[in-house]
């Protein structure tokens, strides 16, 4: 089994336009899994004998593909496995393709000399405490005693550490549906720091993934948020030090919804759990996920007058912005 990990190199705050560069992986393989916001898993098992190319000449394909027909580069890694293929595409250049061949002992050597930050699921914490116990490197792993991980971290952590330190990918690609979200980028044009424009950033996307989900009657049952950093020279995305690229979060809403007001307060409190302190940010994205029709949703009611008034409010608003244009209404913060 050969599995990509692709990586557009879009330009800060474009997640819009990963749906349509979905669909090139689509012209070599049905099995997608969307890595918002600019990446994906895709299973290429059966696609090396249909075409009668290897998988570096796929990835060459897939590469040529998504410049001529949306002038994006990309970078991938590929590997007999989910796992392989998100580590390989950490050594990957831009615009290259890295390859973790199948062999047992290529991979046990592709292993042995990886940070063990590089593991798929292991976060700051679990590797600062593996790294204070000289575990340092995937190949350290692989030679602890299974009850030594288990008693630094958990029992599942442990075994799991264990499992694919040794070369076990359990891993999968599950197809999803990256067209049923929406997405609402804000750009800054320069390197923000101001914590009160990063919220007004916030509160204009979320008003606008609101009016279209409205628009389309729509709700949503996810809400991800996507900061991006300014992209220092010693930065690379994933990698243990540095600064990362992007930072992302998602959050399940108490119920469905295509108000812009929950939207909002989903977004402020997503942003405030990042803790951000002088952070250089260079754009924000809001996308709203699993969107299913409005007639379907189930709401609770909260018999409360002010929430009625601003659902009517909102109505009002949307008749508006139809008729007059998006700027028509919007909130007083938002006025230039």
């Amino acid at each position: 089994m050969t599995i990509l990990c692709v990586r557009f190199q879009l330009p800060p705050t474009s997640e819009a336009a990963l749906p349509g560069l979905l669909g090139t992986l689509e012209e070599f393989t049905p099995v997608i899994e969307a890595l918002p916001p600019d990446g994906a898993l895709a299973d290429l098992r059966g696609a090396e004998r249909y075409f009668k190319r290897d998988v570096e000449e796929l990835a060459s394909l897939i590469r040529v593909r998504a410049l001529a027909w949306h002038g994006v580069d990309c970078v991938i890694g590929a590997g007999p496995g989910p796992m392989f293929a998100r580590m390989a595409l950490r050594e990957a250049a831009p615009g290259t393709t890295r390859v973790v061949p199948e062999d047992p002992c290529a991979l046990a050597e592709f292993l042995a000399e990886q940070p063990v930050r590089a593991l798929p699921g292991v976060g700051t914490a679990t590797a600062r405490t593996l790294c204070e116990y000289g575990l340092d490197s995937v190949g350290k792993v692989a030679a602890a005693p299974l009850s030594t991980l288990q008693r630094l971290t958990s029992a599942r952590t442990g075994r799991e550490l264990h499992e694919m330190a040794q070369g076990i990918d359990r891993g999968r690609v599950v197809p999803n549906a990256v067209s049923r979200s929406l997405a609402a980028e804000r750009p800054f044009p320069r390197d923000e720091l101001d914590p009160d424009l990063h919220r007004r950033a916030l509160l204009s996307a979320a008003e606008e993934l609101g009016s279209r989900l409205r628009a389309l009657e729509k709700v949503c049952r996810t809400l991800t948020l996507t900061v991006r950093y300014a992209d220092l020279p010693h930065s690379r995305t994933g990698s243990s030090g540095g600064t990362p690229i992007a930072t992302t979060r998602s959050r399940t809403l108490p119920e469905p919804t295509a108000h812009s007001s929950l939207l909002t307060d989903a977004a402020y409190r997503m942003y405030e759990a990042l803790g951000l302190q002088r952070a250089r940010v260079r754009g924000i994205a809001l996308r709203a996920e699993g969107l299913d029709p409005a007639e379907r949703a189930s709401y609770q009611l909260t018999f409360d007058p002010v929430d009625e008034k601003v659902r009517r409010v909102e109505e009002v608003g949307d008749r508006v912005r139809a008729k007059f244009g998006p700027r028509a209404v919007m909130p007083g913060s938002l006025v230039a």
